[in-house]
């Protein structure tokens, strides 16, 4: 099934934009008959796009699991470490093996990739395509949760202004509007100006989409049914006697399930050596999950030898989630995780050097010095011990850029070699599949073997609990400190029989702590716990820890992503 890129690209590509151009799509129905799906569940959505209706579910059911995989990565720098390629990579590779192997992304924000951040469909010949669709509007997916969500904040004020049983109490609203842009003049707002015909005013806000529980939501569901559930749980605010308001309280519940039916299919794409792709939901993950749907990943492994899918920033955030609140909640069970590094991040981490979002990487970065390697090591060494928390032993993705050197892959496979990790080279992004095999092989390997698979703790163990195993297990810290309505709500879930749900902590991603200026694996810290949640919906707590926003700190800006488009209104440049 595969082919070689240089089969497909000119030699003169070289950027992502025009590496892309130049492929050549299979019809999305060649890429469904590989994966063996049902005729009447894949439904074409645009050239090298389809829906996969969710009839094919109980059909894919009844074939074999494939093998389960996620992409974690070592605390990223600002530009990250390179996952999606990675996992696009190993697909690939894979694929070249023998195997058939299918990868699963979220979908991107456009907030980011309009902002500092960029696309996120990988990158050189490891992509995703079509590359500009996808970074846009896709299948409009994220425009459904941003439908879904702003219907349930239009009826809560409606509730408000009518003075609806349950009465909610103005001043415990907790449920706020979302945008998929990064608007920072509607991060607090006023609402309800203009007259009694115009609602209560009180103050409210925007947050991105992808921050939204209903985006969550869509993710963890898995089935239509599901869905409905998990939205009727929705806690929009607190009654005048203090009791939970959801949104099945309000009546919005089947009106955002039939907004967003469509959104529960996944999408269906290729990669550049026409391997399947799901790329479905796209929660973020210093927020929320971090973790594409479940539902993609069944139908994945039920389609193919691999499942390889990508878990949002560092092993202590992404994959922690990844295993604690996904797998929890799909029942499946991962047989393998590759831990992504660059020389770059490991020289970031020795704290010789600042990286800033958005601006070229410092020419000292970049000079040749694999004692900086080694100095930063400890945070590599603490992500390897994170993952093997759950009793799975990483494979080490060393993903490759132009500027490194040999000496600092050595010093790289020094260090893994010191706690019995294997290390691999990979050059995905210069040679595709090909420049993944050796990463494939040793992936193969890995998921053949036996694994201890295991949740960092039992559902039955108290909220602030988990809380503090997360935060001293896998972050370093000391202990939690708790705000004291924090821990009041904390101790209030508790005795109202919601001490099961496993917890989701939302804090910085440029560190294993909750300060970003805290390099490598810092100790002596504790985890400040500001604000806590109930997101019934989802099904977890969330907490906040440290000072982190739901829209953090992504600005458009002059040095950020240009979009182009030419006289004929063709050309759309993404850089």
């Amino acid at each position: 099934m595969a082919i070689q890129a240089s089969e497909q690209v000119p030699a003169g590509a070289s950027d992502n934009l025009s590496i892309a151009r130049a492929a050549r799509l299979w019809p999305i129905e060649e890429i469904a008959h590989h994966l063996d799906l049902p005729g009447e569940a894949v439904e074409p959505y645009g050239r090298g796009i389809a829906k996969i209706d969710l009839l094919a579910m109980s059909v894919l059911s009844q074939r074999p699991r494939g093998r389960y995989v996620v992409v974690t990565s070592m605390t990223p720098t600002p530009p990250g470490e390179g996952k999606t390629t990675t996992a696009i990579g190993l697909v690939q590779g894979l694929q070249r093996l023998g195997y058939t192997a299918t990868v699963a992304l979220r979908q991107p924000s456009m907030g980011p990739t309009l902002g500092l951040k960029g696309g996120a469909t990988g990158g050189g010949y490891s992509q995703v395509l079509p590359m500009e669709r996808i970074n846009l509007h896709l299948t409009g997916d994220l425009h459904a949760v941003a439908a879904a969500h702003n219907l349930l904040a239009a009826m809560v004020d409606n509730h408000l202004h009518h003075r609806l049983a349950p009465e909610l109490d103005p001043r415990e609203i907790h449920w706020q509007r979302v945008i998929d842009l990064n608007d920072r003049a509607l991060r607090n707002i006023v609402l309800g100006l203009g007259g009694r015909g115009n609602g209560m005013p009180r103050q409210g806000g925007f947050e991105i989409t992808a921050a939204s529980e209903v985006m969550a939501v869509l993710a963890l569901a898995d089935s239509l049914a599901d869905l409905r559930r998990r939205l009727g749980r929705l806690i929009v605010g607190l009654d005048r006697e203090g009791q939970a308001v959801t949104a099945e309280h309000i009546g919005a519940a089947g009106a955002m399930t039939v907004l967003l039916k469509e959104a529960l299919k996944p999408n269906l794409l290729q990669t550049l050596e026409h391997a399947p792709a799901l790329i479905h939901a796209g929660p973020f993950g210093n927020i929320a999950h971090g973790n594409s749907s479940i539902i993609a990943d069944h139908i994945g492994l039920h389609t193919s030898d691999f499942l390889v899918t990508e878990a949002g920033f560092g092993a202590d955030m992404g994959a922690e989630r990844f295993f604690n609140i996904k797998c929890r909640t799909s029942g499946l069970t991962p047989d393998a995780a590759v831990l992504v590094v660059t020389v770059r991040a490991l020289k970031y981490h020795s704290g010789r050097h600042q990286v800033v979002a958005g601006q070229p990487l410092p020419a000292s970065l970049l000079a040749e010095h694999p004692d900086e390697v080694l100095e930063g090591g400890a945070n590599l060494l603490k992500q390897i011990d994170n993952v093997r928390a759950h009793g799975l032993t990483p494979v080490v993705a060393i993903n490759a850029f132009p500027s490194d050197h040999p000496s600092e892959h050595a010093a790289i496979r020094e260090l893994t070699a010191s706690v019995g990790v294997r290390a691999e080279v990979s050059t995905h992004v210069r040679d595709g599949g090909e420049g993944a095999l050796a990463l494939a092989e040793a992936i193969a390997e890995a998921a053949e073997s036996k694994s201890d698979f295991h949740f960092l703790y039992p559902a039955e163990l108290p909220l602030a609990d988990k809380i503090g195993r997360i935060a001293t297990r896998l972050y370093g810290a000391n202990g939690v400190d708790f705000a004291p309505q924090a821990r009041e709500r904390l101790d209030t879930w508790q005795r109202q029989g919601h001490g099961n749900l496993p917890v989701c902590i939302a804090k910085t991603h440029q560190s294993l702590s909750a300060d970003p200026k805290q390099l490598g694996a810092p100790t002596g810290w504790r985890l400040p716990v500001r604000e806590v949640r109930l997101s019934a919906g989802a099904g977890f707590v969330y907490a906040l820890a440290g000072d982190i926003r739901t829209m953090p700190g992504l600005s458009t800006s002059p040095a950020a992503t240009r979009i182009d488009i030419d006289e004929d209104g063709e050309t759309i440049n993404l850089n």
